[in-house]
């Protein structure tokens, strides 16, 4: 009886290590760390969209004079004046922290108090010294999108 239990266990284990070993080599290990990577990042495509068919923001959603800080896409866009959109990296360039808010007419990194000016990017408050790096966008009708 041993003998015979001993026996399917080991064409379980035959037809296991034969079925899982291509599996693993041609289905688990290279698909499933292959669409692994195309679904973490898809998640993070389709978020946006699930705001707007893609879009980052509506421009009425970005105030005149002021900005928004897009934490997940790490970009803050601005409005400097009525219709005119900019966008910038969202990490400051002092020590990296991601900037917090936009007030009075600034960018403003809450580690150390570093403002940047909405219209550019540029320093306008230390201890940063170097600007914002810009970033592209593209407003089609009411919508911003990362271009």
């Amino acid at each position: 009886m041993f003998a015979s239990v001993g026996a399917g266990g080991l064409a379980l284990a035959i037809s296991a290590c034969s079925g899982g070993g291509t599996e693993t080599t041609a289905n688990t290990a290279p698909d499933a760390s292959a669409p692994a990577a195309p679904e973490s990042s898809a998640p993070e495509t389709s978020a946006p969209a699930a705001d707007g068919g893609g879009a980052l923001a509506k421009t009425a959603d970005i105030p005149v004079g002021g900005g928004t800080v897009f934490k997940d896409q790490k970009i803050v866009v601005t409005q400097p004046t009525e219709g005119e959109f900019k966008a910038f990296s969202a990490l400051c360039t002092h020590k990296g922290c991601p900037v917090g808010s936009v007030e009075d007419g600034a960018i403003v990194c809450p580690c150390h108090n570093s403002k940047f000016a909405i219209a550019d990017g540029s320093v306008t408050g230390g201890p940063a010294d170097k600007p914002l790096a810009a970033q592209e966008i593209k407003v089609e009708g009411d919508q911003i999108m990362l271009a």
